[in-house]
């Protein structure tokens, strides 16, 4: 493996970046969500990115501006356009024999490839894309608020509660807030989400898309949850892990998220 640190610029700022090169006519620019350094979570993009290499496919991931060690403000998911438009053309100057790009991100970086209409990308692979409205710029690494999770998650939640024998004896003894019980009882009545205008600007950034679109669903995040939710479980494009995480941290979760993408960059 041969993994190249970098730096590039991104309008005044300089941002940092890494490039997994291999030979492979296709290569993999993987965007980093909410605050997150382009190693990702417990490594996870780092590891994920090795893997490809190993199997011929080049790599490349950065900081956006504002975060790791890259220079500038953090803007948000929302203002990193300019930094992703940046790290394709340099991903693509430092691989001159790749034509062909796979957009991968997760959480709110998969709402920005949506959102920016692939980003220049050939493919796209969007794995429990963030659909919170938020004044502030959502931030990935937090939990969807409880107000604004889907009824089925809320539902799997209590139900896997009622299975818990800790948690019947905690009902039984008082040993549950029972004005939240019946408020998250209320909320799993609910037959959908809230409406969310993020998820109609990601829907349609992605409307005209021309090349592959894949979406990846944690089956116990509830941000995932949320996007199906709101997206519709319906899309025959979504793909589901159950029980993994939200950054895909389990050992089945990590292979099975490699595969879906080896799959893509394949194709």
């Amino acid at each position: 493996m041969n993994r190249i640190p970098l730096t590039f610029e991104s309008g005044a700022n300089r941002l940092a970046a890494t490039l997994d090169a291999a030979p492979g006519s296709t290569g993999v620019l993987l965007v980093t969500g909410g605050n997150e350094v382009r190693a990702g979570a417990f490594s996870g993009q780092a590891q994920l990115a090795a893997r490809l290499a190993r199997s011929g496919f080049p790599v490349f991931r950065f900081d956006r501006s504002g975060t790791g060690d890259s220079d500038g403000e953090n803007t948000g998911f929302e203002g990193s356009q300019q930094d992703i438009a940046a790290a394709l053309t340099t991903f693509r100057t430092m691989a001159p024999t790749m034509t062909r790009v796979v957009g991968l991100g997760n959480c709110d970086a998969a709402a920005a490839l949506m959102l920016a209409g692939g980003a220049g990308c050939d493919a796209l692979v969007l794995s429990n894309p963030w659909t919170v409205d938020s004044p502030d710029g959502a931030q990935s690494d937090a939990a969807p608020a409880p107000e604004a999770q889907a009824p089925e998650a809320v539902r799997a939640r209590y139900l896997a509660k009622l299975k818990d024998p800790r948690e019947v004896l905690r009902l039984l003894t008082g040993g549950v807030n029972l004005r939240k019980l019946f408020g998250g009882l209320k909320q799993a009545a609910r037959t959908a989400p809230p409406p969310s205008s993020l998820t109609e600007a990601m829907r349609q950034g992605i409307a005209e898309f021309p090349g592959e679109i894949v979406f990846l669903v944690a089956g116990a995040d509830r941000t995932g949850q949320l996007f199906e939710g709101r997206w519709g479980k319906d899309d025959p494009r979504i793909r589901r892990c159950e029980g993994a995480s939200h950054a895909f941290v389990e050992p089945h979760a990590r292979d099975w998220l490699f595969e879906q993408v080896l799959g893509v960059v394949k194709d």
